[in-house]
């Protein structure tokens, strides 16, 4: 990754990384802060799904303390099926919004998704949500000429 790893960190900095079995407690809590878990996802079971496919395309960001202690501010959960990319739970924490963890945590996804091989990223936004729409905007996205459709195949029981 072209991004700061665990041992060189220092405080203040902010460094993304591949998910590790350890982070889902801080993840599952970012993403409920951040109003991205719905009554039909389980976002365990989300993680756990994710783990079997492509791990290392899930990512998060963490930011080190003066004391040293760390704390998970962002995720990002890309994929690539072979034809398009596609990026989830773009998630940043609140006190992190506006530093361009986002941006950051974007160029990453679009990173590793050119090194496969990948020639679009995809993403699904629900229409609701302009602000986050005029985010992907401003990184140069544009709205398809698309409607995107879904068929639950395996409900999400609630834990």
């Amino acid at each position: 990754m072209s991004e700061s790893h665990h041992d060189d960190a220092t405080a203040g900095s902010t460094s993304i990384r591949p998910f590790v079995v350890a982070d889902t407690d801080g993840v599952v809590a970012l993403w409920r802060a951040a109003g991205l878990v719905k009554p039909w996802n389980d976002p365990h079971l989300d993680i756990e799904r994710k783990l079997t496919v492509q791990p290392e395309l899930f990512l998060v960001a963490e930011t080190v303390s003066a004391d040293g202690g760390r704390e998970l501010v962002g995720t990002a959960m890309v994929g690539y099926d072979g034809h398009r990319g596609w990026v989830n739970y773009l998630a940043v924490a609140d006190p992190a919004r506006g530093t361009g963890l986002g941006r950051r945590l974007m160029a990453e996804a679009e990173r590793l998704l050119v090194e496969r091989g990948c020639p679009k990223l995809n993403l699904q936004v629900r229409t609701s949500n302009t602000e986050v729409i005029a985010f992907y905007e401003r990184l140069g996205y544009v709205i398809d000429d698309a409607v995107s459709l879904g068929k639950r195949l395996i409900p999400d029981a609630p834990r």
